[in-house]
């Protein structure tokens, strides 16, 4: 069983994605080093950058700006959470094309959770942005940290209810079910709900459906009523119920003053990740995933976890002019498997790829890569890494 260590083995008779020019490690704080290194693949020589994390030394957390619908830099997240390096995180709700006036949220595709709290639950499948996952994998795939401080794959899936019996199948998310009924808190921020209620689940650039309506709930009362999805931040302790179609008919049915509140389950009020984002599985136990795009090279980031779960790369590939073929989905789980990695996990990429570190003494952290873009793309969250 081969651990992620600070070691990078090169391996010449590789089959696709082989590693060349691997220099020393540079410690960026205790049990976190950094490397560079060049990866040739089928387009060309791809520059990689590496963190390895030893989470008996050090931890990982989400790097977020508070609210679900916001966003900002890699290097301004980590800075304002302390962390010492970090990488970009989930796809998102970048554009609405698709569907004019309708602000786009920046909110993330997955689901996540910070510090034990389940921040929001994943958009239906078809409402995701980025590129095709392979096959058996759903926008509830997480990588993230136990409870027992160890890295892991698994899935996450919101579900809550009313006392009432009503189901709630959204939290915080930029795309709701059709039929459905979602819950909104002071996580979402002050941005507009109505692109939740546009798409369905298997065309997200369907039509906006007018079939809505929306109640606010404190107290364990409703306090307000709007037959439209509102805007402005939410109150702490007020949640707002948003339903299409079939959802909003349900809601329909209540009024002021009426008597409800919401029930969460046990795994959202205490779920088994400390931390976790969503992205999609690209390695699993040793062997990457069977449908890995292997024609498609771009910019990526990525994550390997070790089979213990005790120790994890953060991968993001250099953007510069030198550099901006980038790899294939396949090239890249091969490479976290050559790193060691047990299990590895695709992160958003192109624009949006970044890794900053922090350099000992430093007090703000810094891109190590160039983003493809020429600057630091604003993104909705991130890993962050965090001396222990």
């Amino acid at each position: 069983m081969r651990r992620l260590t600070t070691v990078l083995t090169v391996c010449t008779a590789l089959v696709g994605a082989a590693l060349t020019g691997t220099p020393a490690d540079a410690a960026v704080a205790r049990g976190v080093t950094y490397r560079q290194y060049d990866i040739r693949g089928a387009a060309g020589t791809a520059h990689a950058h590496v963190l390895s994390v030893d989470l008996s030394l050090a931890r990982l957390g989400l790097l977020y700006p508070g609210v679900v619908a916001g966003r900002a830099t890699v290097s301004r997240l980590a800075d304002a959470q302390r962390a010492v390096a970090g990488v970009n995180g989930d796809f998102f709700n970048i554009t609405e094309t698709q569907h004019p006036g309708v602000t786009a949220t920046g909110a993330s595709v997955g689901p996540a959770v910070a510090d034990g709290e389940f921040l929001k639950g994943a958009v239906p499948d078809g409402q995701r942005f980025g590129p095709t996952p392979p096959p058996g994998t759903s926008t509830r795939d997480v990588v993230g940290v136990g409870l027992d401080g160890r890295a892991r794959l698994g899935t996450l899936a919101f579900s809550a209810t009313t006392d009432s019996g009503l189901p709630v199948s959204g939290l915080n998310q930029y795309a709701l079910p059709r039929n459905s009924v979602g819950a909104y808190t002071s996580r979402w921020g002050g941005l507009p709900r109505t692109r939740a209620v546009c798409g369905t689940d298997t065309d997200r650039a369907a039509p906006c459906t007018k079939d809505t309506y929306e109640v606010s709930v404190r107290g364990g009362e409703v306090t307000e009523v709007s037959a439209t999805p509102g805007a402005g931040s939410i109150p702490p302790g007020t949640t707002v119920l948003l339903g299409r179609e079939r959802g909003a008919q349900y809601l329909r049915a209540l009024v002021k003053g009426q008597a409800l509140s919401v029930r969460y389950p046990a795994e959202v009020l205490h779920p088994p990740f400390r931390f976790a984002l969503g992205g999609y599985p690209l390695l699993r136990q040793g062997r990457p995933l069977s449908g890995l795009d292997d024609t498609t090279s771009a910019v990526r980031t990525a994550v390997g976890v070790s089979a213990d779960g005790r120790h994890v790369v953060l991968l993001a590939l250099d953007g510069g002019p030198a550099y901006r073929t980038g790899l294939t989905v396949a090239e890249v789980a091969r490479a976290l498997r050559d790193l060691g990695a047990r299990e590895g996990f695709s992160l958003d990429g192109g624009g949006s790829t970044t890794m900053v570190t922090r350099a000992p003494g430093a007090t703000a952290t810094k891109a190590v890569n160039h983003p493809s873009g020429g600057a630091e793309r604003p993104v909705p969250n991130g890993i962050g890494v965090f001396e222990d």
